[in-house]
C-alpha cells in the first residue's frame, strides 16, 4: 500500500493526516493516530457516523419565513426557510433527506454568511 501525508488546517488548528490507498479486495485495518501541532479538544472532534448537519446562511440578509418546525422530516431540495437579501428572496433548501433537530433563527432575524440557521440529522 502506498500512503501520503497531508497537513490539514481546521478551525485554525493543523492536523497531520496519513491516507493509504487501498486496492479492491484488500483487507483494511484501521488505526487511529492523531498528531497535531495544536491541542485537539474533544468538542472539536466529530464522531464517525454522526449525521448532524448545520445549514448555514450563504449570504447576509433577513429571515422572512421559516417553513419547518423542530422534528419535521424533510426531503432533499425541500424549502426550509426564506432569506431576503438585496430585495430578493432566496430559498434555503434541505441538502439531503433527514429531520430538523434545531431551528437557530427566528422570523425577522438578520443573519451573516456562515451563521447556522438550522440543524438536521
Amino acid at each position: 500500500m502506498s500512503s501520503k501525508t497531508y497537513h490539514i488546517k481546521l478551525n485554525g488548528k493543523v492536523y497531520e493526516v496519513e491516507i493509504e490507498e487501498v486496492k479492491e479486495g484488500q483487507n483494511v485495518s484501521f488505526t487511529q493516530k492523531v498528531e497535531t501541532k495544536a491541542e485537539v479538544k474533544k468538542e472539536d472532534l466529530k464522531p464517525v457516523g454522526d449525521s448532524t448537519e448545520n445549514i448555514t446562511a450563504p449570504m447576509p440578509g433577513t429571515i422572512t419565513n421559516i417553513l419547518v418546525k423542530d422534528g419535521d422530516s424533510v426531503k432533499k431540495g425541500q424549502v426550509l426557510a426564506i432569506l431576503e437579501a438585496m430585495k430578493m428572496e432566496n430559498e434555503i433548501v434541505a441538502p439531503r433527506d433527514g429531520a430538523i433537530t434545531v431551528i437557530s433563527v427566528d422570523k425577522g432575524q438578520n443573519v451573516n454568511p456562515g451563521d447556522t440557521l438550522l440543524k438536521m440529522a
